[in-house]
């Protein structure tokens, strides 16, 4: 008989509270069950409720399983127990804003996640009671956007879990068609400029007459291997999270996808991402990087990736998405020489960047101005209409523009 069958009974309504607490994290897209309800209540028991760090911490330790989950649980956490500052920023989203005219505009502060304000809100709507059929009301659409059109253009940063949940779902159904090229090798072909010997002899031989019938081949042609390099650091946490479904529908989609993520050190995890299953491929990921949400050092980084993966998964003209803000905490040391060495190494380099999204964005930082030079395209990746758009561009025909790619895509 365990411990936790010993201890009494929880007082009060703690118990019904903690299940309460569970469904605002399910609805604010956490994946919390049944049996993890009565692992928290077992565990609040055994720390007791004397102080609220070991409450905090032992309800983290039960719901939190990935580091993508942890902010959304923290403001989960005290706005429904109830800490005023949290709670009145949650209203603060809730209600109208009136500022006086020429009032100055206050510092940007931490925004409470737009998930856990609407699970919040949903649990304390409850639906009324003893009424009768609820009455039909016609809503006149004309003139509207489509859910569709606002899922595709709404910004990954903002969405809601139920929002979240749709742009997965058509993340999953996204293809790349990426152009194919000529390879080395040959296949048979009914025509062509180039006669196939081996061929032609074998075929002279089976048919024994005076005539050699001529046999033709023309180069084979797939598409490239494509490589990923994805940053995982603190300022890209809220998109990492939906590039790697990204990631996941592209390794399912084809071969020879290699996918690596980098924060303060770099990690290979293209076995992880060829399981089936996004949620079970995420869990492994979770697991195996351990430094996401941290720092960034984009030049280390990328020498690892040079000095260990180039030569195996480069070859035969390999397509490099590499995703990152440019920001970088060793201020860009090495960074310049480590793309450049990169970018020669590999058929075509697009850097995808988020803080593209925003009209006067410029290349001021150290790590962005090293990078500039030396990529061949510059996109932003931030919502579903960014992505759509890259698959429009890995179906043209490669065009080398070093240098000149930061101007043409301002």
């Amino acid at each position: 008989m365990s411990a936790a069958a010993n201890t009494p009974p929880m007082a009060g309504r703690m118990a019904e509270n903690i299940m309460h607490f569970a469904r605002t994290l399910r609805a604010a897209g956490l994946p919390v069950g049944p049996g993890k309800v009565l692992t928290a209540v077992d565990a609040v028991r055994a720390v007791g409720l004397r102080r609220r760090d070991d409450f905090y911490w032992a309800l983290h330790a039960v719901f939190v399983n990935r580091r993508d989950q942890k902010e959304v649980f923290d403001q989960a956490f005290h706005v429904f127990w109830r800490n005023p500052q949290i709670l009145e920023k949650m209203m603060g989203l809730l209600l109208p804003e009136v500022r006086a005219a020429g009032s100055e505009e206050p510092e940007k502060e931490k925004e409470l996640s737009r998930r856990v304000a609407e699970a919040l809100s949903a649990a304390r709507v409850e639906p009324p009671q003893g009424e009768g059929k609820e009455d039909r009301v016609d809503i006149d659409a004309a003139l509207t956007f489509s859910s569709k059109e606002l899922l595709h253009e709404m910004d990954f940063e903002n969405m809601s879990a139920e929002e979240e949940a749709r742009a997965k779902a058509a993340i999953a159904a996204l293809r790349l068609p990426i152009q194919n090229v000529a390879t080395r090798r040959f296949r048979s072909a009914a025509s062509g400029r180039r006669a196939d010997l081996r061929a032609t002899m074998r075929a002279a031989l089976r048919s024994g007459s005076d005539a050699i019938p001529l046999r033709w081949k023309t180069p084979r042609r797939r598409h490239p291997p494509l490589v990923v390099i994805c940053d995982v650091s603190g300022s890209m946490s809220r998109y990492s999270r939906m590039l790697l479904h990204f990631m996941h529908a592209v390794t399912s989609d084809r071969d020879r996808v290699h996918t690596f993520v980098f924060g303060t050190r770099l990690t290979n995890i293209t076995r992880h991402l060829r399981h089936k299953d996004v949620d079970v491929a995420l869990d492994k990921v979770a697991d195996t990087v351990v430094d996401w949400s941290g720092g960034t050092r984009i030049g280390a980084c990328l020498h690892d990736f040079n000095a260990k993966w180039s030569r195996r998964v480069l070859g035969q003209g390999a397509l490099v998405l590499f995703i990152s803000d440019g920001l970088d905490r060793d201020n860009a040391a090495d960074l310049a020489r480590e793309v450049e060495r990169l970018h020669k190494s590999c058929r075509r380099l697009i850097w995808l960047n988020p803080l593209l999204r925003y009209d006067g964005y410029e290349p001021k930082s150290l790590g962005a101005r090293a990078l500039a030079p030396h990529v061949d395209d510059f996109r932003s990746v931030h919502n579903l209409d960014s992505l759509s758009q890259l698959t429009q561009v890995l179906s043209q025909p490669v065009i080398r523009r070093a240098g000149t790619a930061m101007e043409a895509s301002l």
